[in-house]
């Protein structure tokens, strides 16, 4: 078996869910000379003060690489799905969705969709990269809502919502192997 060269495997973390107590991993794969493939996931499964922000989402991603794989612009293709129990979060109106209700009430249930985006690598040693992405696209959900974060009467079931809007924003600390 040959060993694979240099910057064909990478891991990541995303520093801005990290900031937003969501701790995650990517792990990211050279197929070709200008194309890579990317999963990465996030978990939260915690409370603060009586804010909820638990869920769990996973994020398989393409990329076409303009110069070569890791290194440079590139242009990406993603999924996203997952769970989710958010309430009493001090959140506003956000382009593509109202989020001000999850002041007031607790929403529980589970998202999937699309998305595309736009990036760069920068290289600051043979393993070590900074990476930023920003993408926008499209997720459906469904859910049931609560009248608090800690109340359990349901107020809606199985109700859904389509939301368009950014998808994945990343600054990613990476080390390429």
């Amino acid at each position: 078996m040959m060993p694979l060269p240099a910057q064909q495997i990478a891991v990541k973390t995303n520093l801005l869910y990290d900031a937003a107590l969501s701790p995650n991993l990517g792990v990211e794969v050279g197929v070709a000379p200008r194309w890579s493939v990317e999963v990465s996931g996030n978990y939260n499964n915690w409370g603060i003060d009586g804010h909820l922000w638990k869920h769990w989402f996973v994020q398989p991603e393409a990329r076409y690489w303009f110069c070569e794989s890791f290194g440079g612009h590139f242009l990406a293709l993603h999924a996203i799905a997952g769970e989710y129990n958010w309430g009493n979060l001090p959140l506003g109106k956000w382009p593509g969705s109202d989020f001000s209700m999850l002041r007031d009430r607790r929403y529980q249930g589970w998202g999937a969709g699309l998305g595309i985006g736009y990036g760069h690598t920068w290289m600051l040693s043979r393993h070590w990269n900074i990476e930023a992405e920003i993408a926008l696209g499209w997720i459906h959900t469904r859910y049931d809502s609560y009248p608090c974060a800690s109340c359990g009467s349901r107020l809606e079931s199985g109700a859904r919502h389509n939301y368009f809007g950014p998808t994945k924003a990343a600054v990613n600390i990476v080390y390429a192997f």
